[in-house]
Order: structure tokens, then C-alpha cells, then sequence
């Protein structure tokens, strides 16, 4: 549902368990906010797009523009 946010993890070398675990949750919770089962909260998308140096709409898909 988030192809952004799986563009990036892939070009920063991380596996989606390596991805989960530095953003401190479980790999079930991101496979979830993947699939939009549940909402990525707010403070985690926070951190992704500090993580990659991306905004959060490139992140969601609202904007096809990464930076600011």
C-alpha cells in the first residue's frame, strides 16, 4: 500500500525485519501498517522521514516530490 516507504527502506540496504526492529516495533505491526490494516502512527511516520530524509507525503504517496 506504501511503495515509497518500501522504495526507501530497500535503497537504505534494510530488510523489512531490520526495518522493523529500528523503528521498534514488531515485523506483524509493519506488515499490518503495510497493508493498511492499521494506521502508521503519527510519531512513527515522524521518525521514517527523518530516517530517510523524505517528507511524509513522498512517504504516503500524496506527493511524488521526496524532498521539501
Amino acid at each position: 500500500m506504501y511503495p515509497n516507504i518500501d522504495a526507501e527502506r530497500a535503497r537504505n540496504s534494510m530488510n523489512k525485519a531490520m526495518f522493523a526492529k529500528k523503528l521498534g516495533v514488531s515485523y506483524s505491526t509493519l506488515k499490518s501498517w503495510m497493508a493498511g490494516r492499521t494506521d502508521i502512527p503519527a510519531s512513527k511516520l515522524i521518525e521514517m522521514t527523518r530516517m530517510f530524509h523524505v517528507t511524509s507525503d513522498y512517504l504516503l504517496g500524496i506527493d511524488d516530490n521526496e524532498s521539501a
